[in-house]
């Protein structure tokens, strides 16, 4: 190759590879501005539920009960217990179920036609509309019962849970190294001593950072508690009877003609937030050190 042809070869090089740096560096660019862009809705609804909910948020409304409409008084106490009180009641519903059945679908028989079936099954119950899941829970328990009750709205809550808690069990049970497995068989140990002392200590980190994304997704929905638990202006004081939930609060709050329930309605938004913040934050910090 002449000089000259090496010249032009080394030139043409030289602008192909500052284009595509130019390239690059625009698409970067151009991606950060997406991903900005699509943390501007979040952004603004943080701001806004901040502007209208936290003159509001004190100790007397956090520990009050609903006021009548039009007086300037009150909190939603009973929303937050009712609300602790039914998520409760579909953890312990579902956590077992979940956990268990993760366990056989994943330990005993990975490859049957029932294990297939029941992850196809969780999979579809992770996408169906939560008010099914509340509809459900009105079949089974308020036509049973006669009532609107917080067990009512636990067992709905816990249809929600499940299929998340499973999900995310089999997963975690699936991150054990197969190792483990063979050194405790080697040693003699039994199937059930293998999971319950070696497999399960393992993957629990893993099994509860699922089980507080549930309880998370459960803490904020509406419709199944609606169909369930309805409302009550007072002090539950017994599990069959109507309980007071945040998300129904905000929901029949917000349509009051009335300044001061509206506000409510925001700062009752705010402090759900905040809890299923919280409750996430704790799972991501907590359970991924020990991951």
């Amino acid at each position: 190759m002449s000089l000259t042809g090496a010249h032009f070869f080394h030139q043409q090089e030289g602008r192909t590879s500052w284009v595509r740096l130019v390239r690059n560096q625009a698409l970067t660019l151009l991606c950060f501005l997406l991903s900005a862009l699509t943390l501007v809705p979040l952004f603004s609804l943080l701001f806004l539920l901040l502007k209208k909910g936290l003159p509001l948020l004190s100790l007397g409304v956090l520990t009050g009960l609903p006021p009548a409409p039009g007086l300037e008084e009150g909190g939603f106490g009973n929303a937050i217990l009712g609300t602790a009180t039914m998520v409760g009641i579909g953890l312990i519903l579902a956590a077992p179920l979940g956990i268990l059945g993760a366990i056989f679908i994943h330990e005993y028989a990975p490859y049957a036609r029932f294990s297939g079936a029941v992850r196809f099954v969780a999979k579809l119950l992770t996408g169906i509309p939560s008010i099914i899941c509340g509809a459900f829970a009105f079949a089974f328990v308020v036509l049973t019962t006669g009532n609107f009750s917080a067990l009512a709205g636990g067992v709905a809550l816990a249809v929600l849970m499940l299929p998340t808690i499973l999900l995310t069990s089999e997963q975690a049970l699936r991150g054990v190294s197969s190792s483990y497995r063979d050194a405790s068989y080697g040693l003699g140990a039994t199937a059930f001593q293998t999971i319950w002392h070696i497999v399960f200590p393992e993957a629990l980190p893993a099994i509860m950072m699922g089980m507080m994304l549930a309880i998370a997704r459960a803490a904020g929905e509406t419709a199944p508690v609606l169909f369930t638990a309805l409302f009550n202006q007072n002090w539950a004081h017994s599990l069959m009877e109507p309980t007071a939930s945040l998300s129904v609060f905000i929901y029949n709050f917000s349509s009051l003609p009335y300044s001061y329930q509206v506000q409510m309605a925001w700062t009752a938004a705010l402090v759900l937030v905040i809890i299923v913040t919280g409750i996430n934050i704790t799972a991501q910090l907590f359970f991924r050190k020990q991951l």
